[in-house]
């Protein structure tokens, strides 16, 4: 199951980033598994990577790496995450990056190792290894959607972005591809994520973007609030585009910056739109709270309620889940007959209850929608949020009961 079309875009080719795919058999005999990203050299790139503290080994040597050289590859796997897996999962991560090296003759901090899929399993060196040669031997700039379903593990279907905007005398070109389904509530970006660009960017403000628009995008949504060991998200710039340096004060930023955001927002979106089982796609919208972390409390508290979660999958508008989540969000001293809540544009509670003009009628329309937006507005000051998530189905429950069988 799946929210929306989910078509791949055209995407737009980025100088100086190639990509090659390959069958490594990690978990599936011939399964595309396996997704290198050649980098031009001079290629800036940033980073940010998962808060949990039982962070997969790729994400330690990845971090590290990215600390000591300038990145000329990436190197991501499926079917194995590599993660609660010790000293040997560091070791592992290392060879494999140190076999990449060795094949394309660059140093071995110079490649960055992503993985994802199950945790607690040694990850199958040999096999990554072996698929290697093949990946190099399929790099191709037009490799994009093919890359986008190499990335996939419990995905129902590739996800990428891509858009080319003209500033001033520049076209700038970005493209991006993104994976997760399961295991989302990403505490900083997503499960993987990599976006380019061939416009030429400062490398301090390369972190700024990554981190801010981060966090306005992949940082919004939740489909179980489950933050994974292996989240990744990273932005290349290779400024093969021939234009000038941007800079925080480049007139061009302000146009490359929404296009950016644009890439973003689409690949966060589209996580959600394939989370596990899904069959809504859900925007919490609070506005007029006092302070972000408030409007952010109540939007999760809302989001991760099973019982909200499981109503949506119903399409029952049973508003009342919805009127006891806010109410624990944990926001102190609110003016609970001031609160306003709306399924869409049919408001559901106003004076501390049903709203007068609610009907169920008018309720139903709304959440048998496959998209919705639930609407809180608290009343205490200028602060806007929103947050993006699905609904639970059975699917959910089966995919995750035998995700390892």
């Amino acid at each position: 199951m799946a929210v929306g079309p989910g078509t791949l875009p055209e995407f737009f080719p980025v100088a100086g980033v190639r990509l090659g795919i390959a069958s490594a058999g990690i978990k599936k005999p011939g399964r595309k598994d396996l997704v290198v990203f050649e980098l031009a050299e001079g290629s800036r790139v940033a980073g940010i990577f998962t808060t949990n503290q039982f962070c997969a080994a790729p994400v330690t040597v990845a971090r590290q790496h990215l600390a000591e050289a300038a990145p000329r590859y990436l190197l991501i796997n499926t079917g194995n995450a590599n993660a609660g897996t010790g000293e040997q999962g560091l070791n592992d991560a290392l060879r494999c990056c140190s076999a990449l090296s060795g094949e394309v003759g660059v140093a071995a901090a110079e490649v960055l190792p992503f993985s994802t899929g199950v945790i607690g399993e040694s990850l199958p060196v040999d096999k990554l290894v072996a698929a290697m040669p093949a990946a190099l031997a399929d790099l191709s700039a037009g490799n994009w959607a093919q890359a986008a379903a190499g990335i996939m593990t419990t995905d129902t279907r590739p996800k990428g972005a891509s858009r080319q905007v003209k500033v001033g005398d520049q076209v700038i070109a970005i493209s991006g591809i993104s994976k997760g389904a399961g295991m989302i509530r990403p505490n900083m970006a997503t499960m993987l994520g990599f976006v380019a660009t061939d416009a030429n960017i400062e490398p301090g403000l390369l972190q700024t973007l990554v981190a801010e628009l981060g966090d306005q995008s992949f940082n919004r949504i939740t489909i179980d609030s489950d933050t994974s060991t292996n989240d990744a998200c990273m932005l290349v710039a290779t400024g093969q585009n021939g234009g000038e340096l941007i800079t925080t004060d480049s007139p061009c930023l302000p146009p490359f910056r929404a296009a950016l955001a644009d890439v973003f927002m689409e690949l966060a979106h589209a996580i959600v739109r394939d989370g596990e089982g899904a069959t809504k796609f859900v925007t919490l919208d609070v506005s007029e709270a006092a302070s972000q972390d408030e409007a952010l409390a109540v939007a999760y508290t809302v989001a991760h309620s099973p019982l909200v979660k499981t109503a949506l999958y119903a399409s029952d508008p049973n508003w009342g889940r919805i009127l006891a989540a806010v109410g624990r969000a944990g926001v102190e001293g609110m003016d609970l007959n001031a609160i306003e809540i709306w399924l869409g544009d049919v408001c559901l509670v106003r004076n501390g209850g049903r709203a007068d003009d609610y009907s169920e009628e008018r309720g139903q329309a709304v959440m048998d929608r496959e998209e919705i937006t639930i609407g809180i507005s608290l009343k205490r000051g200028a602060v806007r949020e929103r947050v993006w998530t699905c609904d639970f189905s059975h699917d959910y429950v089966t995919i995750n009961a035998e995700y390892r069988t």
